[in-house]
């Protein structure tokens, strides 16, 4: 990134995200996207360089350093081009539109993306990162930048031609064929979970080769289709994937939390950035995890993980920041690794030593001469191994840990970007949410409720329509379909931790907006962008799961599960609509639909619901949620817990709380199916003996 401020600032200076801030120096004469760049593109009638990158984006900062920071490069650029900067955090819209743009042109997309429009915004030209000068089968930028100029020149009409017939592609590309209503059963499941099994890594966990990514979605539902059938072939996968990630380098072990991806096949080498949707998804997977199988370590990662969260990535009022980079000093991965020599000084021979053999730091070293942090075998191995008790050598290890951690806290950390996102908050929400009770930590629900208040007293506008970004005291920009969808899903699952009415109240009124402003009335399912949002080329619908869950697919989980607690058929009927429009993704393309297959598996098996209550004692209702959420793994079961005086208040808007309350001032719950529910138990141990006996059933065939 830029370390330039002595250059005269360029428009950038004014914005408030991190990424394009780092542009600010930069000799390149940026624009933010806006009315401003898209206007002067119209008058000069020059084309227009898109460059789209995120603040954690190793490659991002690589093609800064040796392309944008060059005068020679930027003056080529500013001659020619009206040259704009985008936050693909901030601007998930455009993001979309031209990343289909540069995968057709090219078969492959990322970051840094790099496409030419015309000034009407139709993409011509694309790709991803490019070297200052020709390398590695690569045209040199300044190539790029003058064959694109000369062809502007000289060959205009072929160029809008051929821009107009993409931006037709793009948007021929929503139009997917609809299916029928109840075209959808287990059987989309079973498909589904067979074809991530026949991909399944049996050595090393994980689906596929290298690069490997997390797949938090397909091992939640691999976790799922144990829990609904039995089927241990989908436990063994799913629960050897998260014990070798857990071990592997993509984890770290002094501070908590998972890394973007792993550059190899074992999960050793990550891609270093940390991503708040990353450790929300996989925080969440790790406790369901741990709901089904009581292995402890799950709940250890788990826990790990969310402190991390609350440490590094947590603002003073409560939001969630967004990234931390890969990069220090301008070196990769620089912050995190070690050498043998640095391990012994830290904890002196003896200590160092049974670290370095635990965690596999060798004088070599396991990458570039130095060592990432990782185990190779499980603990009780490395403890025979060494001939040591498991839980003496446990505590050692422990002691050594935050030994290193002290270390390293000196060492110069990666850049942070902390804005805060709804979307991506909407997440943690609900992973801080579910873990505070399954954990029996407090805390994470606190930080859960903190989030979430900030979420709804500062990213609201107009008509209290969600914003999608806040920095420094400024919030911005139409929220997304996925900031509603998560934001909705954080805070259903919020009121079932807590009982509190205003988040199920505020679930339920953005569920009418976002019905409103983003619901296809013909197609079914969901635009990304809503109503009010500005017009860009094509009006994309969020499909696929990619890093994180599809807006579509988050929607219809968000609907279906607030539609189970309300009792409102308006509810489900768009959140199975949203499922039924892409049907012909999750049969062509399973492997990008793991959170629609989440929700149908919702869907189609028997939700059990339960009303737990008491007198007025907010610490008893804790307490009995902390039974209810560390004693089972139960997805296909909803909870409305209350206070007597707060079901009075609710009941009209929770059918599972009318007429119902505490017998005798005790703890009393409530098994409905349907909202027909069986007899009361009172007090925790019949609460705890009444979720013993819930066990997902049905789901066997279609």
């Amino acid at each position: 990134m830029s370390d330039h401020a002595d250059r005269p600032a360029n428009r950038l200076a004014g914005e408030t995200s991190p990424y394009l801030l780092q542009h600010a120096h930069n000799p390149v004469d940026w624009y933010p996207w806006g009315a401003e760049a898209l206007e002067r593109a119209k008058v000069e009638d020059r084309p227009i360089f898109l460059s789209v990158g995120y603040s954690a984006c190793h490659w991002c900062h690589v093609m800064e350093r040796e392309s944008f920071e060059d005068p020679d490069i930027a003056a080529l650029m500013n001659e020619h081009f009206i040259n704009i900067k985008v936050d693909r955090e901030e601007r998930p819209d455009l993001d979309q539109v031209y990343m289909s743009a540069v995968q057709a042109m090219t078969g492959h997309g990322g970051w840094p993306m790099s496409v030419f429009l015309t000034p009407d915004l139709q993409p011509f030209f694309g790709g991803t990162y490019f070297p200052p000068a020709d390398s590695r089968g690569m045209p040199g930028f300044p190539r790029v930048l003058m064959g694109v100029h000369q062809a502007w020149a000289e060959r205009r009409d072929q160029i809008l031609s051929s821009a107009a017939a993409m931006t037709e592609q793009l948007r021929s590309m929503e139009a997917l064929a609809p299916g029928r209503p109840g075209g959808l059963g287990f059987r989309h499941v079973n498909a589904a979970v067979k074809k991530l099994l026949g991909e399944f890594d049996a050595r090393h966990g994980g689906f596929g080769e290298a690069p490997k990514f997390p797949h938090a979605m397909d091992l939640r539902l691999l976790l799922r289709q144990h829990a609904r059938t039995g089927d241990d072939r989908s436990l063994h996968a799913a629960r050897l994937t998260l014990e070798k990630m857990a071990r592997g380098g993509i984890y770290d072990h002094l501070g908590g939390g998972f890394a973007r991806y792993s550059t190899d096949e074992r999960w050793l080498v990550p891609h270093f950035e940390k991503m708040l949707y990353d450790n929300a998804l996989l925080a969440t997977t790790y406790v369901e995890a741990y709901q089904l199988t009581r292995e402890p370590e799950f709940a250890r990662v788990a826990a790990e993980t969310l402190d991390y969260v609350l440490g590094r990535m947590t603002d003073e009022a409560g939001g969630f920041y967004s990234t931390e980079d890969a990069d220090s000093e301008g070196v990769e991965g620089k912050y995190y690794v070690w050498t043998l020599a640095e391990v012994l000084e830290v904890l002196g021979p003896d200590r160092g030593k049974t670290f370095a053999e635990v965690y596999d730091v060798t004088e070599s070293g396991n990458w570039e001469r130095r060592n990432i942090l990782n185990l190779p075998r499980p603990a009780s191995q490395a403890a025979r191994v060494l001939g040591r008790d498991e839980a003496e050598l446990a505590a050692a290890l422990a002691e050594d840990r935050a030994r290193l951690l002290a270390v390293r806290d000196r060492r110069v950390p990666p850049g942070k970007d902390t804005k805060v996102l709804t979307s991506w908050n909407g997440l943690m929400i609900a992973a801080m949410a579910v873990a505070g009770r399954a954990l029996k930590a407090p805390r994470f629900v606190e930080a859960a409720a903190r989030a979430a208040g900030f979420i709804l007293d500062r990213l609201r506008g107009e008509g209290g329509r969600l914003l999608h970004t806040y920095k420094d005291g400024t919030a911005k920009l139409n929220g997304y379909l996925d900031d509603y969808a998560n934001l909705i899903d954080g805070l259903t699952r919020l009121y079932e931790v807590t009982g509190e009415p205003r988040w199920i109240d505020a679930a339920v009124e953005l569920s009418g907006t976002m019905i409103a402003e983003f619901a296809d009335p013909e197609q079914g399912g969901f635009y990304y962008t809503g109503r009010s949002h500005e017009a860009l080329i094509a009006r994309t619908k969020d499909l696929f799961d990619n890093a994180t869950p599809s807006g579509n697919a988050m929607a219809a989980t968000a609907l279906l599960r607030l539609a189970a607690l309300t009792g409102r058929d308006d509810l489900h009927d768009a959140g199975r609509r949203a499922l039924d429009a892409v049907q012909v993704v999750i049969e062509k393309v399973p492997a990008a639909s793991g959170q629609s297959l989440i929700a149908l598996d919702f869907d189609l098996s028997p939700v059990r619901e339960l009303a737990i209550l008491v007198a007025d004692e907010a610490r008893e209702l804790a307490e009995a949620l902390e039974a209810v959420y560390s004693d089972a793994f139960l997805p296909h079961a909803v909870i409305a817990p209350a206070t007597a005086a707060r079901a009075a208040a609710l009941a009209g808007r929770m059918p599972l709380l009318e007429g119902r309350g505490p017998r005798e001032g005790k703890l009393t719950t409530y098994v409905c199916e349907q909202f027909a529910c069986r007899e009361p138990v009172v007090g925790l141990d019949a609460l705890v003996g009444a979720i013993a006996n819930l066990r997902p059933d049905g789901g066997r065939g279609d």
